[in-house]
């Protein structure tokens, strides 16, 4: 399917209430839009309703912010959390990363490639490591240390903020970028920074899960991609993956079995956020399929 500016998707969340399918479906139907994807989830506990619609525009004279504008009035009746995504636009990814290059390799392919649909202003790395690959690509890289001290590492993040503003992102992700994202960062751009953590959260929190994860002697390792919020690695959680490990396994043998699995649950973590599939709900995210 050809991708213009008539294709949209739609998503949002509300209070449960009679009637909702109904009235967004014929919202949608008298203004000349047809559905192509449809999604939606009740959750009980707390009583809200989860919707995420593919939209084709029939009538090719309304543009995706005039849909938006007339929608917002049926949304306010609603109490609708919403979002409304025109598909001819590529989101634009600034993507963080150290020493380690296998998480960024790997999405760097998939975007080469096609298989990933955005674009990127920037990569931004405390190291100069990953420069040549980055370029190799011809993507701009910005190099800023980030010191131990105080005053230092403040100066460096504002800098950081400065470069990120500049690159106008839509998603911030985290390719194994070895700093803690300042809680300022995370508030401005929230469920819009994406980490990659080596482990299978809420298990081996912070440095080194591989060898947290060797001294506890466990049978499956694992990675985890979730939002970042101003508590370490613990925000909502989109994807995650195991692997098993036997115990005659070294820390060098499970962190060489960990970058498949760190690389495969954060390109599938960030495509389920391109493809609006993810809604977040307090601490935990619906993913629709």
């Amino acid at each position: 399917m050809k991708i213009d500016s008539t294709h949209l998707r739609l998503v949002g969340s509300c209070p449960d209430q009679v009637g909702i399918i109904a009235r967004v479906a014929t919202f949608i139907a008298d203004h000349g839009g047809n559905i192509t994807a449809s999604n939606q989830y009740e959750d009980v506990r707390s009583k809200t309703f989860f919707m995420r619609y593919g939209i084709e525009l029939l009538d090719t004279e309304m543009s995706a912010s005039e849909f938006a504008t007339t929608f917002r009035s049926l949304a306010d009746e609603l109490q609708m959390d919403w979002r409304l995504t025109d598909l001819a636009q590529k989101p634009r990814i600034v993507l963080f990363v150290s020493k380690f290059d296998h998480c960024l390799a790997y999405l760097l392919h998939r975007w080469k490639g096609g298989d990933l649909r955005f674009d990127i202003p920037c990569v931004i790395s405390n190291h100069e490591t990953l420069r040549e690959l980055v370029e190799w690509y011809g993507i701009p890289f910005h190099h800023v240390p980030v010191p131990k001290e105080s005053k230092a590492k403040q100066a460096a993040f504002e800098k950081t903020g400065e470069l990120i503003e500049q690159a106008k992102p839509d998603t911030i992700v985290l390719a194994r970028y070895m700093q803690i994202f300042p809680a300022w960062l995370c508030r401005k751009y929230r469920h819009n920074v994406i980490n990659i953590h080596h482990s299978f959260l809420p298990s081996f929190i912070g440095a080194k899960p591989y060898h947290q994860a060797d001294e506890r002697g466990v049978k499956l390792i694992g990675a985890t991609c979730h939002y970042v919020t101003e508590n370490l690695d613990a925000g909502p959680i989109i994807e995650q993956d195991v692997v098993r490990v036997r115990h005659s396994d070294s820390i060098e043998d499970m962190m060489r079995q960990g970058k498949d699995v760190e690389n495969t649950v954060l390109a599938r973590g960030l495509r389920y956020h391109l493809e609006d599939r993810v809604l977040v709900h307090g601490n935990k995210t619906i993913l629709f399929s």
